[in-house]
């Protein structure tokens, strides 16, 4: 059956704000309301795309909804982050967006999300197709490793032959095709027991991803493109990434994975038992409330803090068990505030927007991004590339070139007493 188009709240289309969950002091600017696109970020030209239908019977989605994303602060913060945001003013938050181009491929009854008690609230506003049992909350963040692992647990116990596929709630994605085309791929390769990831074809030498050397090609039947892994590569300097490019052997690590949810704790088991005991017994119980919150509160405190790369991906890809799927959609993880200026529309040599323009006068300014959130009117004059993002509690200046560095005065923030800021 053609999947339904989610439903969701109606949205301001000149605020990145849509979540009514916003501290009232972060305001919505004023702006007409208008019904949303029902792919919103992912519309795509042609309406046949729906025609036939493209569920994978027995795929699960995880969508792991976690982090702050403090180099996007002041914008992004502890209690509204990234993902709850609409980053392209196009009426779906990054986690909506996230939601809906992966619905083709299964049904809410199989969506899964894995957050923090403190953004459960906003997530159920914002996806209220949920289902209240598919919203795994996790007492404190353990790094991808445990939230990936505790939706595996959760899932396997309930179905054993459970396929997952694990897609972060704050990345962007053009290409829905392509992208659903490569995890139709992941999903026939796990099934013969693969670790699979999705390798991004680099547009440039980043040095802000890692990498993936591809090894040797799989004959696996509807997977022509799959691969061994041969390595993971951690995030290189500016050299090294050129040369990885220059190789055409070298994909982005996007961080999406699909497998089997009992392979996955079968390679737990393998590389860190202690954690696949713990996340075992908290998958047994989970579904029973008042079991799931005394076990919780006894071995969760316990469990490593590590990401599934390190925990699992690379020593199994050292023994041939990691496979890619080369893919030529585009992406982004939207890491900072000079990746997400590329992702907005501008006229030639003028700043881009985040927010209502009229707020926003330029003379000779060319490049950089403005976010007007305060309600304030912002003037520039005669700067270039600057970083703006002013907000009515506090105000952030800074340059293209260093807002990978963001994160380095929220700490700061932190240490002279701001926290309540961050």
């Amino acid at each position: 059956m053609t999947p339904a188009v989610p439903s969701s709240p109606q949205m301001r289309a000149k605020s990145p704000f849509l979540s009514p969950a916003v501290p009232s002091t972060l305001p919505t600017l004023s702006a007409p309301v208008h019904h949303p696109s029902p792919l919103g970020d992912n519309a795509i030209s042609s309406t046949s795309y729906f025609s036939t239908a493209r569920d994978i019977p027995g795929f699960y989605v995880v969508i792991p909804a976690g982090g702050a994303g403090t180099r996007l602060w002041p914008l992004s913060r502890e209690g509204h982050p990234k993902f709850l945001l609409d980053l392209t003013l196009k009426g779906r938050s990054l986690i909506q967006a996230t939601w809906d181009r992966l619905l083709p491929l299964t049904s809410a009854s199989r969506t899964t999300i894995v957050a923090g008690p403190s953004h459960a609230s906003s997530i159920r506003e914002q996806l209220p197709d949920l289902l209240s049992e598919n919203l795994f909350c996790e007492p404190t963040a353990k790094d991808s490793m445990a939230a990936i692992g505790l939706a595996a647990a959760i899932l396997a116990h309930r179905d054993p032959d459970a396929v997952i596929g694990s897609f972060a709630a704050d990345h962007m994605i053009s290409g829905d095709d392509a992208f659903l085309a490569a995890v139709a791929e992941a999903v026939e390769v796990a099934r013969n027991d693969y670790l699979v990831t999705i390798g991004i074809a680099p547009s440039h030498p980043s040095t802000g991803f890692g990498y993936i050397r591809l090894g040797e090609p799989i004959n696996i039947k509807n997977a022509p493109n799959a691969r061994l892994v041969s390595s993971f590569k951690e995030k290189p300097d500016a050299r090294t990434a050129a040369a990885y490019i220059a190789t055409g052997k070298y994909r982005w690590n996007a961080g999406m994975f699909v497998m089997k949810a009992v392979t996955l704790l079968k390679f737990l088991e393998e590389y860190k038992p202690e954690m696949s005991e713990g996340l075992r017994k908290i998958g047994a119980v989970w579904d029973d409330e008042k079991e799931r919150n005394a076990i919780l509160e006894k071995l969760w405190p316990e469990l490593e803090k590590i990401p599934i790369d390190n925990a699992v991906a690379e020593p199994a890809a050292e023994v041939g068990r990691v496979a890619v799927v080369p893919a030529t959609f585009g992406w982004d993880d939207v890491g900072d505030f000079s990746s997400l200026s590329d992702l907005l529309p501008a006229e030639a040599n003028q700043p881009r927007v985040l927010g209502d323009p009229s707020l926003v006068l330029t003379d000779q300014v060319a490049g950089g991004i403005v976010v007007p959130g305060s309600g304030r009117l912002i003037s520039c004059l005669g700067v270039d590339d600057l970083v703006i993002v002013d907000m009515p509690d506090c105000l952030l200046v800074t340059t293209r070139a260093r807002s990978q560095e963001v994160k380095r005065i929220v700490k700061k923030a932190k240490d002279h007493g701001w926290k309540k800021l961050l």
